[in-house]
């Protein structure tokens, strides 16, 4: 790789939605898979790690920075190929392509599978790893295959669907294939002219007793919904310096979750009549809302200590409300953390990827 395409000290808080962060010590832009290898050769025969950076929405760098190649994949090409049987069509977007920006057009195009999942920030490469989900949704329903670079090798590889072993917010890339390969293109089958999905209540309630909605109407109330909780990227927004969800919501079997309501009971924050938001999840297992649960630990929407806080529109999102440090986001979700633990015995996972921290920084945040 020859030097004009490194850049040195290169800050990345302006490239994250929080806006905090140091500086990465070397940053390449990577527009094609050539060049990804070619990035990840230069960062391997220097035995620096590597960093891939999307839009940086679920981000959280630290205060000294990072200390190895940052990789921006700068590939937004889109191709579609239709299926011969004419139910499902194949749109294979690369890694650099704004997510926002295929859901616009597959909304556009009547094409079925991503409309729920509309107004989420970042781009493409990052959906799987994290199985982007919400409001009913999520990328696992339509992801038929992952393409990718290994780290170690620089050569390509495909991944379907089962290999990437998904979960609720998880996945291979997550777990045993951590650090393993950096995605470069993700293909997805979509219905051309299907309805759209309606599982989520907000949504469901939103077209009670209405026609049939289309996909442009669905993703005009998700769009709505999002803006109502500030989940939205505006710079204008009050709340908008965040990473969106910053704690996922826990998945109990049904005794741990019977002891939660009784731990909160106990506490004095919910009543003995009263109902604890749960939902069915796979296997048998109940879902808890986060926000919830750290609302009624005692960190009400709006709640702020010093340069950060909680959305004022939404609990799960911690906020820079400006000048904010990596270090005090992290003391802040640690302190938010302890108060559901010990309310309610459930132990938050954060959401966001933390970068250059040391590992006795961010200790008792992972969910463990």
């Amino acid at each position: 790789m020859s030097a004009p395409a490194l850049h040195e000290h290169a800050p990345l808080a302006p490239r994250t939605t929080l806006g905090v962060g140091g500086p990465a010590r070397w940053l390449v832009e990577a527009a094609t898979e050539a060049e990804v290898a070619a990035a990840l050769a230069w960062a391997r025969d220097r035995a620096l790690p590597t960093l891939v950076l999307g839009g940086g929405s679920n981000l959280l760098v630290a205060d000294r920075g990072f200390d190895g190649l940052v990789l921006c994949l700068r590939d937004a090409t889109v191709r579609v190929e239709a299926r011969t049987d004419g139910a499902t069509i194949t749109v294979e977007a690369a890694a650099g392509v704004r997510w926002d920006d295929l859901v616009d057009r597959a909304v556009r195009e009547g094409w079925a599978g991503l409309e729920c999942l509309s107004g989420i920030p970042g781009d493409v490469g990052a959906t799987p790893i994290q199985n982007v989900g919400a409001y009913g949704q999520e990328v696992a329903e339509t992801i038929t295959s992952v393409r990718a670079v290994d780290r170690a090798t620089g050569g390509p590889v495909e991944l379907d669907r089962a290999a990437c072993g998904f979960g609720y917010r998880d996945s291979i890339f997550k777990r045993e294939a951590k650090d393993r390969y950096v995605v470069v293109a993700v293909r997805f089958a979509l219905r051309p002219g299907g309805a759209p999905t309606l599982r989520y209540a907000e949504l469901q309630a939103r077209f009670e007793g209405r026609p049939a909605p289309s996909l442009a109407e669905v993703r005009a109330a998700v769009l709505a919904l999002r803006r109502g909780k500030s989940m939205v990227w505006d710079p204008a927004d009050e709340n908008g310096r965040s990473a969106g969800s910053f704690f996922m919501n826990p998945t109990l079997d049904a005794e741990a979750a019977a002891l939660a309501r009784a731990q909160g009971i106990a506490a004095g924050v919910l009543g003995l009549g009263e109902a604890m938001p749960a939902f069915a999840a796979e296997g048998g297992r109940v879902k808890l809302s986060a926000g919830w649960l750290i609302e009624r630990s005692g960190f009400r929407r709006g709640t702020s200590e010093g340069a950060v806080g909680i959305s004022t529109k939404h609990a799960l999102a911690l906020v820079n409300r400006g000048g904010a440090t990596a270090a005090e986001i992290v003391a802040f979700a640690r302190r938010v953390r302890a108060a559901v633990s010990d309310r309610f015995g459930v132990r938050l996972a954060m959401e966001p990827v933390l970068v250059g921290f040391l590992p006795e920084e961010t200790a008792g945040l992972a969910g463990d």
